[in-house]
């Protein structure tokens, strides 16, 4: 499909054969490492090359894709739109295949025109923001399985909040859960009640990072390194400290301070008692600092724990009205 000047677009997966060629490309070679002036290799900085958004007939679709777009631009990063019929391919081949299933019966082509009507939309808005290198991408398959594998084959999902107030037929209410626990990059969670203005300016200019030493979080965190280095003021904020032990050591927050000032960031670091509520405590710190964007682990205890007892994760998918950059 043709796009505007200068902006590429591809409706195909890159196939093995065409990745090696990438990679042996010389000038791909060069991009990869820059070499100083004294023939020494320099180590390129993380940055975000590739961005996933997951893009459906919703009404808070435009908000995720003015999110995802904008961090696209920011870091020039190629952006996927990606929508999904929600209908495994498997399933209609098997119906086809098998006398004794029954014939599927699904508005097969309805659910195309909805996807590909959903990607007009981002195509446009991808278009209007000025998005250099972007694809549309259509897929047969259940919306939480296709999703988390897109996300072995780029640096950012961006997904969003359930909308118990609009929820789409075929959704699964345990969506952005689903892709969280399923997903090997981090995921960006825009919630649902987010507006165009609210998230309009550089996503990232004020960041609370929620530290409880686990290994989701300290993932979250190391992936998130691109976006505290641009933003203004980044708090770090420690949950009950005291009652977790030696597990911080004798200033809570203290090595991960030193972690992050390693890589030029400045951090601010608070101690807050939670009164068994970490999630209602780390929202809280976040609106003092007048956050626009939340780093934080999903499901550091198993998600039967949090089912059972309640958890962070859990309070701040269903509450949070700032993004959520999150891994597992």
């Amino acid at each position: 499909m043709p796009g505007a000047a200068g902006v590429h677009l591809f409706e195909t997966w890159p196939t093995l054969g065409t990745l090696a060629g990438i990679a042996a490309c010389p000038v791909m070679r060069c991009l990869s490492g820059a070499t100083g002036r004294n023939g020494v290799k320099k180590e390129a900085n993380m940055e975000y090359k590739t961005i996933v958004v997951h893009v459906d007939e919703s009404p808070q679709a435009a908000v995720r894709i003015d999110a995802a777009a904008r961090l696209a631009i920011e870091h020039n990063a190629h952006l996927i739109g990606s929508a999904l019929t929600n209908l495994p391919p498997r399933l209609l081949a098997l119906s086809g295949l098998d006398p004794s299933l029954p014939p599927v019966q699904a508005p097969l082509a309805e659910l195309r025109r909805l996807a590909d009507s959903a990607l007009d939309a981002f195509e446009q808005r991808a278009n209007a923001l000025g998005v250099l290198s972007f694809e549309r991408r259509r897929l047969e398959e259940e919306i939480g399985l296709g999703m988390s594998l897109q996300a072995r084959y780029c640096d950012l999902l961006v997904i969003g909040q359930h909308d118990a107030a609009h929820p789409l037929p075929g959704m699964r209410a345990d969506f952005p859960e689903y892709v969280l626990l399923n997903s090997a990059k981090p995921v960006l969670v825009v919630p649902a009640g987010a507006r165009g203005a609210s998230i309009g300016a550089p996503l990232g200019q004020r960041i609370v990072v929620g530290w409880n030493g686990s290994a989701p979080a300290s993932r979250a965190i190391a992936s998130a390194i691109p976006l505290m280095q641009r933003a203004r003021q980044v708090d770090i904020v420690v949950a009950d400290a005291r009652a977790q032990g030696d597990l911080h050591g004798a200033t809570p927050g203290a090595d991960l301070a030193l972690y992050l000032a390693r890589h030029a960031i400045r951090v601010n670091v608070r101690d807050v008692d939670s009164h068994a509520d970490a999630g209602r405590a780390l929202l809280a710190a976040a609106g003092e600092a007048g956050a626009d964007l939340i780093v934080m682990g999903a499901y550091g205890r198993s998600r039967f724990r949090e089912v059972l007892l309640g958890g962070a994760t859990r309070t701040l998918l269903r509450s949070s009205t700032l993004p959520l950059w999150m891994a597992h």
